[in-house]
């Protein structure tokens, strides 16, 4: 028995439903009537035949039984007919019809699921993108004129204002930094949440996130609304397309070292700002603080 009030069976569904039990029960029904009519056909020829009941009975020369048989024949095999010929003729129509609808129908939801795929696929879209609009990712480094920033793995340069730029900047944000990098640090840096990358899968740091990825750098830094990237050269070169901002300080000389940080492309960056800040007995070199924002 078919529950029509399921919601999850649509009308089209239940007629295809019943019309195969219908045909079920048909053909039962022809089985019951050839069933019976061999029990009455060798009923009927045995009274007739063995036992002569009715013996002088006859019609057109043929006995009581023989018609009996034969008209039943007759009947059977309209019946048979009926079941497999007939049934099929009218009904081959309606079940096209019925597979016709049926497809409409699942057009119709399959193209109802893709909207709605479409638009969830644009709200997270669009998410993403307001998420990330309001995360202001940006380098912070210390470079020379010719765009060395370390040897060795070291400092080449010690200017306590750019060190005290460089803590009041990066203080509350999430630091986003290489495996050398904070190898080459004492410790992690205080007030701030430092994210280490590195290809070792079983590197271990104290007080930091360990990562394998800039993707995922970024990913667990998601909630700050401005991540800092402090280096190294390899990480900084993978930065530059997806950050929002650098703050450079510019060490007007040039020096030896392994270690570069990528030209500044003028046409996808705008100096907004600039800060001349001359030697003196703390600072041995001249430098600048610059501020460059990526081009919309």
């Amino acid at each position: 028995m078919i529950d029509k009030s399921n919601s999850d069976i649509n009308q089209e569904q239940i007629e295809l439903l019943e019309n195969a039990q219908k045909r079920i029960k048909q053909k039962k029904r022809l089985y019951y009537h050839f069933i019976f009519f061999l029990f009455v056909s060798t009923f009927s020829l045995t009274l007739n035949y063995i036992f002569k009941i009715g013996k002088e009975l006859q019609f057109l020369d043929y006995s009581w039984s023989f018609w009996i048989v034969f008209l039943w024949f007759f009947l059977l095999i309209f019946h048979l007919f009926n079941v497999f010929v007939r049934y099929r003729i009218i009904h081959n129509s309606c079940i096209k019809n019925q597979k016709h609808n049926l497809i409409k129908i699942q057009s119709i939801k399959i193209e109802s699921l893709k909207k709605e795929m479409e638009i969830e696929t644009k709200i997270k879209a669009e998410s993403e993108l307001f998420k990330k609009k309001q995360q202001l990712i940006t380098i912070i480094v210390a470079a020379a004129e010719n765009n060395v920033i370390g040897n060795e793995n070291k400092l080449i340069w010690h200017l306590s204002d750019d060190l005290k730029r460089f803590k009041d900047l990066t203080k509350g944000h999430h630091v986003i930094m290489g495996r050398k990098t904070f190898e080459s640090m004492p410790k992690a840096l205080p007030n701030r949440t430092n994210v280490i990358i590195t290809r070792k899968k079983d590197y271990i740091a104290e007080n930091a996130i360990v990562v394998n990825s800039l993707e995922e750098a970024l990913k667990v830094s998601s909630d700050d609304p401005q991540p800092f990237i402090i280096g190294g050269g390899e990480i900084y070169n993978m930065s530059m397309n997806i950050s929002d901002k650098i703050e450079l300080t510019r060490v007007h000389h040039d020096f030896e070292g392994d270690t570069i940080f990528p030209e500044i492309d003028n046409e996808n960056w705008i100096e907004s700002n600039r800060v001349l800040k001359s030697k003196d007995e703390k600072h041995k070199y001249d430098f600048s603080f610059i501020t460059y924002n990526k081009r919309k």
